[in-house]
């Protein structure tokens, strides 16, 4: 990755969820503080998202989900993107997810996950403090 360029986010919502309002904010948000954004749309397989990244060369993958499904669409878009040989993209969540589903997710390769509330800046400062540039 070269220093002079932005950090590159793949915004993507995994699985058969219908709403989008929340991935939209996040992306125009990670766009106004300087952040290149690509947003795949709804109802993404994991394989598309695993893709996306690899074609976009992306620095990180932030999943947007509200269906329930995390506990098994997440870890296996990690699984996918360390196929891939990405190893080194850092991939957030973020939608309604109950507290007690963090740690396995974490354990999963998640690196952070936001929930309802969580503040944009605070989101921003993660993805700027935790992308290996």
């Amino acid at each position: 990755m070269s220093e002079g360029r932005p950090i590159k986010v793949l915004v993507a919502k995994p699985g058969l969820d219908g709403h989008d309002r929340g991935a939209k904010v996040i992306a125009r948000a990670l766009r106004d503080a300087g952040m290149e954004v690509v947003y795949t749309g709804l109802r993404q397989t994991p394989e598309q998202i695993a893709q996306a990244a690899l074609q976009e060369d992306v620095d990180v993958v932030a999943l947007s989900i509200l269906s329930g499904a995390h506990l098994y669409l997440f870890p296996r878009i990690v699984q996918l993107l360390r196929e891939e040989g990405l190893d080194d993209v850092l991939v957030i969540g973020g939608g309604v997810i109950p507290q007690e589903d963090i740690p396995a997710l974490q354990a999963a390769g998640i690196a952070a996950v936001f929930t309802p509330g969580a503040s944009i800046s605070g989101i921003i400062g993660f993805i700027e403090n935790n992308t290996r540039r």
